[in-house]
């Protein structure tokens, strides 16, 4: 999979002069930049930033005739009070920024996207060449640092005025916002003012004249004490204007007077023109950052330089973005990527080589707010995660970051959101590519979409604008051999991501939907007036047909309602269907398959001339339940995408009608954690408890348990009120932390399998609290393969002396050793209802082994002991069997595949166990323990003149003998 970066914009100007707000949890503009705590970070001195391509640190006063502008008292702590607020208004971290810990500081993981400096000759290029193109830069123009931008032009002329362009999620909010707290601590010695503005900030002034001082100082009110000193600042003061795309300027003299006076009200479009005339403030620098289609808006005589944003185009900015952010220093329990150093470097190495091996994900990182992606979906999958975080509010978030506030174009009087936009036309290629189940589109394809339904020359203007700005973020070219010259999405899961969107917003209709709403609203508009006149003509004219027409208008809105809920009856088939294909039962889970897609599959690799799998989308129907949530939709209704409750409502009941007839069958265990991630993403737990209701059996074995997904089962099902028949969780990586976040899903439990999960003596403490739980309904609890070892059974002991429910324990090959067994023989006693207790394969000796079968003896409930595979002696087996045989009632212990002289009746099942453990059990250690059952049997035949005795012992050798040459030869 392929993930990213890139912020929002906001207002940020307004009322820096004041006390700032509290962080609200969605800054709009202020996204990309973080930094110390106030108190811990002094103005003046320089900080240390990671910077690849140079720091705007390195600038040069620029040449000047003039001395320290202000040097009165009370200028100086203008200026001072000045940039404060600014760092403290520009460091805020957004609620997305803040899953990465408590005290992560985006300054330690800041790089610097590559600036190419471009001519107004390419800029001239087709839109079609800048839509899905990205180049290095050329060799002849190296990259431009931060600290450059101001330098002198080629042919020795001063620059002024600098812009920067570049597509959605390129980076132009990273590189504003760095540059204004570089001169908020001092790195900018060049500029003794800078002034920022957002253009967003500005249209929603409206026509209201204000001068440019009015301007600043309703937005900086320290500066209003330097004001009349502004116009004396030359070269030394900096405008920053982010977003020029916002406003719509006019160059015209007819269009917008000149006016070089900064105290004279005006439009503010008009004294941002003047501004870039070098007419108002004619030697003041100015910095701009706009998307390419709003480029021409600033005619080319008044631009110094163009720098054009060119993202990570090389892998190793990549990795170093990777590396600085995912090795955040551990700040307690709930953050860090990783637990442990050595894994977050493993994290990153396994990333670094999917970026040099793979070279789409490399694509895709090319833009900077696709590693943000990236980076927040493996801490996503790898870290702790604040609650109620899922995969779709991820994405959704991440859509906010880079659209949020975002219209299509300005210029249009519809104020078209850029990301409802989006979803009309790139949903609409998604949900093609995944009903055909393709990810690779033809120009053809991609050309198709976005034309479709466009017939006005103001809907060609919009295409055009979407092209330039928006359409390299959604797509990008190709580079798999066999498909170059296809288009597939910048991240794979972007394209299931907007395919549900696109349902879920109701974008797609058929032509009998489009018609029938059309009739209807038509027929709703002089319905009521033809109904009036049918009325009154029916009562003075007998005429029968006027009555039917009557109802027949009554009976168009029906009809079209019900065409409606026939549509979602389809849409919720289609998605319960992906849910449910046969063809994905045997694949990883959708986690692991996000995880295997960013850090690439470890071992060899499909050799590209076999024949392709066929695509999966099991994040389609997974996608669209997260989609109807109440946190997706209120965020997609700030986007320009609204989600209507009543689509909600009766989207949910007609996908919970699917999912009661095809959710009752049994499921692999990888398409059971599908299904419970479906419901987890949903975030409606009374939905959730009326689908799963029927669920009985937890079969997880062999799925992989990591944090998340532990935390998604609990969620899901820890909240129910019907017990679970059984929970299997044999072989799936659990650790103590694991079983403390699935505690809940445990007490609904009758049956718990944690076999095969390196479970320790640290584990026995959550299983102790386990038994003790009032709550607690387990009857059989396996923990076969797990090395508890005898502190872990000690602890054990103390959870079965106070469990009433407990009736099956098995300890199989669980390293208790003599130690262990005699803990059991000592202590057995304090438990009353244990039935069955196995404690076979686990290296006790003759003496502990007689002890715990004298104490099982005299149990009130316990019926039958295993011990076969201990280290017993042939005398020890042969009194463990008289012992069986010595009292009426008591336990029965089974040691040997022998009875006496006869065949023991649970040899098929000490044969089956080992069999199903032949994987994790000690080769040379079971051909040992089958040559000395071998042995017994063999005598027993020998000393038995009995020949039905004789038939059984020969059949059960004989199975003795398949097994060990399964194992094969004591040296092979």
């Amino acid at each position: 999979m392929r993930w990213g970066h890139h912020l929002s914009r906001a207002s940020w100007g307004c009322g820096l002069g004041r006390t700032p707000r509290p962080p609200d949890g969605h800054i709009p503009f202020l996204i990309h930049w973080s930094w110390l705590p106030k108190e811990d970070r002094p103005l003046g001195p320089l900080r240390a930033f990671v910077r690849h391509h140079g720091s705007s640190a390195d600038t040069a006063p620029l040449s000047g005739r003039h001395g320290p502008l202000f040097r009165s008292a009370s200028a100086a702590e203008a200026i001072h009070q000045h940039r404060q607020n600014l760092a403290e208004w520009f460091s805020r971290l957004p609620r997305e920024e803040r899953q990465f810990g408590p005290t992560f500081a985006l300054d330690t993981a800041h790089v610097d996207p590559v600036i190419r400096e471009s001519t107004p000759d390419e800029l001239l290029r087709s839109s079609s060449a800048l839509a899905l193109d990205h180049q290095s830069p050329p060799a002849g123009l190296p990259p431009l640092a931060l600290s450059q931008l101001f330098n002198p032009d080629a042919c020795g002329r001063q620059v002024q005025t600098v812009v920067l362009y570049g597509t959605v999620g390129m980076g132009k909010s990273t590189l504003v916002r760095k540059m204004v707290l570089d001169w908020c601590y001092g790195q900018l010695p060049a500029f003794e003012l800078l002034i920022p503005f957002s253009c967003e900030d500005l249209s929603s002034l409206g026509p209201a004249p204000a001068s440019l001082c009015q301007l600043v100082a309703q937005r900086y009110t320290p500066l209003k004490e330097v004001l009349p000193l502004m116009s004396a600042a030359g070269s030394r003061l900096l405008f920053v204007l982010h977003g020029l795309e916002r406003l719509n300027l006019d160059f015209r003299l007819a269009g917008t007077g000149l006016c070089s006076d900064p105290k004279e009200p005006g439009v503010p479009a008009a004294i941002i023109v003047n501004l870039l005339r070098k007419y108002m403030l004619p030697e003041a620098r100015i910095l701009v950052t706009t998307r390419p289609s709003a480029i021409g808006r600033i005619p080319s005589k008044y631009v110094g330089r163009y720098g054009e944003i060119c993202g990570f185009s090389d892998t190793n900015l990549q990795k170093l973005y990777f590396q600085l952010r995912l090795n955040q220093p551990d700040c307690g329990h709930s953050a860090g990527i990783l637990a442990t150093p050595a894994q977050r470097d493993h994290l990153v190495q396994m990333l670094s080589r999917n970026l040099e091996g793979h070279h789409q994900i490399a694509t895709a990182c090319f833009l900077p707010s696709y590693c943000w992606l990236v980076c927040a979906t493996l801490h996503f999958l790898h870290a702790p995660m604040p609650a109620g975080q899922t995969l779709t509010s991820i994405y959704t978030s991440f859509l906010r970051l880079n659209f949020s506030g975002e219209t299509l174009d300005s210029a249009d009087p519809s104020n078209l959101s850029l990301m409802a936009y989006a979803a009309r036309t790139m949903g609409k290629l998604a949900y093609e590519g995944v009903s055909s189940r393709k990810t690779y589109f033809s120009e053809e394809d991609v050309q198709g979409c976005l034309e479709a339904g466009i017939k006005t020359e103001e809907e060609f203007q919009l295409l055009y604008v979407f092209r330039r700005d928006a359409l390299r973020f959604f797509l990008a070219p190709c580079v798999e051999p066999g498909h170059l010259g296809t288009f597939v999405f910048t991240v794979p899961a972007m394209q299931e991501y907007l395919a549900a969107l696109y349902i879920v917003l109701g974008l797609r209709k058929t032509t009998l939907q489009r018609v029938g709403k059309e009739v209807t609203e038509l027929v709703g508009r002089v319905g009521e007036d033809v109904s009036l006149v049918l009325g009154i003509v029916a009562k003075l004219l007998p005429l029968r047909i006027l009555p039917l027409l009557f109802n027949l208008l009554k009976v168009v809105p029906r009809v079209f309602g019900r065409m409606v809920g026939k549509s979602r009856e389809a849409v919720a088939q289609a998605m319960v269907l992906e849910m449910f294909r046969e063809e994905d039962y045997y694949n990883d889970d959708v986690l692991d398959q996000m995880g295997a897609s960013i850090l690439g599959v470890e071992g060899p690799r499909r050799h590209p001339d076999e024949p392709p799998e066929d695509e999966v989308f099991e994040l389609f129907p997974v996608f669209m339940g997260g989609l109807l949530s109440a946190h997706n939709r209120a965020v997609l209704a700030q986007l320009g995408c609204s989600i209507k409750n009543l689509d909600v409502l009766e989207n949910a009941q007609a996908i919970k009608k699917k999912l009661g007839k095809l959710g009752r069958q049994a499921l692999p265990p990888s398409e059971l954690l599908d299904y419970l991630f479906f419901h987890y993403e949903f975030q409606n737990q009374r939905f959730s408890a009326e689908v799963l209701s029927s669920l009985r059996r937890l079969n997880l074995a062999g799925v992989r348990m990591t944090p998340l997904k532990c935390t998604v089962v609990a969620a899901v099902l820890g909240s129910g009120k019907h017990a679970l028949d059984e929970v299997n969780l044999a072989s799936c990586q659990l650790d103590p932390a694991g079983l403390r976040t699935l505690m809940p899903v445990f007490l609904r439990a009758r049956k718990l399998g944690l076999q095969l999960n390196s479970l320790g003596p640290e584990a026995c403490r959550d299983l102790r609290d386990l038994l003790l739980h009032d709550q607690c309904q387990i009857t059989t609890l396996r923990l076969s393969n797990n090395p508890l070892t005898a502190a872990g059974v000690a602890l054990l002991l103390e959870g079965l002396t106070g469990n009433t429910s407990l009736t099956h324990l098995s300890l199989l090959h669980t390293g208790l050793g003599d130690e262990g067994l005699e803990l059991l023989a000592a202590q057995l006693d304090h438990n009353h209802q244990l039935q069955e207790l196995n404690v076979a394969y686990n290296g006790a000796g003759d003496k502990a082994a007689l002890a715990l079968a004298k104490a099982a003896r005299e149990h009130p409930s316990l019926e039958l002991l295993h011990l076969y595979f201990n280290e017993l002696s042939s005398e020890g087996r042969q009194v463990l069997r008289d012992l069986g045989g010595t009292a009426e009632g008591g336990a029965r212990v089974v040691a040997s595949l022998t009875e006496g002289a006869a065949v023991s009746e649970y040899w098929s099942m000490i044969l089956s166990e080992v069999q199903r453990n032949l994987n994790s059990w000690d080769w040379t250690r079971v051909r040992r323990h089958l040559e000395l059952l071998l042995r017994d049997l063999e005598d027993n035949r020998g000393a038995t003149l009995n020949p039905w005795r004789k038939a059984q012992l020969l059949r059960v050798e004989g199975e003795v003998k398949a097994l060990l040459e399964q194992l094969g030869s004591p040296g092979s």
